[in-house]
């Protein structure tokens, strides 16, 4: 008997052939060394939830949800991250499709500062764009001298150290995809007399809008996140610049409760983040 005769090989030739099994995972035999650092990790990193919900006031909750200030800051901080994302989006995939796409000296260090802010610590950061952007920084008096524009403690403030932190995951993402994408389908464009801005809108944004809707996702999620640059760079104020994060340090110091609710309201929002990437960074091939 051929390969081919074999039960269900015709079945597997139509359906473009042979089909692979589900990689299995060895369930016996775990070693105990392993075991053990594996749900004293698991339960390192379960435990601040867990505690965090046992504690919740839940029976006061929908009063310290539906309080003012929550809303406030609530709204501000979507306001915000949304802008932060829309901004990343327009200066952040050029930045993605240069480094991807194009050859020129220095693009490893010109990733690498690109990157930067992803380990940087925020408050770092928050410094930065106050010697950068400040009254007295190297753009921000000029800025306050010709325009009469200041940044730092105003909304646009809190937008700009919530692109600067959130950023350089959108641009990873994008860069990833690009990288991944068929250059070839672009040359072909340019070859029927499109131009480049053409071919790259018309053909290749279609073909990264996934990596461009997840890493708009990560920005958005770390923008709303955002705490150390927005409260060195922007403060504290509310209505202004308390976002959700900065009220929940806030009521740390005076309402424990308050500081409890909002911090659930976050943790709905990680979480609603995580099931929308589920697809993307948590299933396996």
């Amino acid at each position: 008997m051929t390969p081919t005769d074999k039960p269900g090989a015709a079945a597997d030739t139509l359906q473009g052939g042979p089909r692979r099994g589900r990689v299995r995972t060895n369930r016996r035999g775990v070693p105990l060394p392993l075991l053990l650092p594996a749900l004293i990790g698991l339960a390192f990193l379960l435990l601040p939830l867990v505690a965090l919900l046992v504690r919740a006031p839940w029976s006061t909750l929908p009063d310290q949800l539906t309080s003012a200030e929550v809303w406030q800051a609530l709204r501000l901080s979507l306001v915000c991250a949304t802008a932060a994302t829309a901004l990343s989006l327009v200066i952040g995939v050029p930045l993605a499709w240069l480094l991807a796409r194009t050859d020129f000296p220095g693009r490893g260090l010109v990733r690498a500062l690109v990157t930067l802010p992803l380990v940087l610590p925020p408050v770092v950061g928050g410094v930065a764009l106050l010697l950068a952007l400040g009254r007295n920084g190297l753009v921000g008096q000029w800025l306050d001298s010709w325009f009469g524009i200041t940044l730092p403690f105003t909304t646009a403030g809190v937008i700009l150290a919530e692109t600067f932190v959130a950023m350089p995951f959108l641009v990873i993402s994008v860069e990833g995809t690009l990288r991944a994408a068929d250059p070839r389908y672009e040359e072909a464009a340019t070859t029927l007399g499109a131009s480049r801005f053409t071919a790259f809108r018309r053909v290749t944004l279609p073909l990264i809008a996934p990596g461009i809707a997840a890493g708009s996702v990560l920005a958005w999620a770390r923008a709303l996140g955002e705490f150390g640059a927005t409260i060195t760079f922007a403060g504290n104020f509310p209505g202004r610049t308390q976002t959700m994060p900065l009220a929940v340090y806030l009521a740390l110091q005076n309402d424990p409760a308050a500081a409890i609710a909002l911090s659930l309201v976050l943790l709905a929002v990680s979480i609603a983040v995580l099931a929308g990437l589920r697809d993307r960074w948590m299933t396996a091939s």
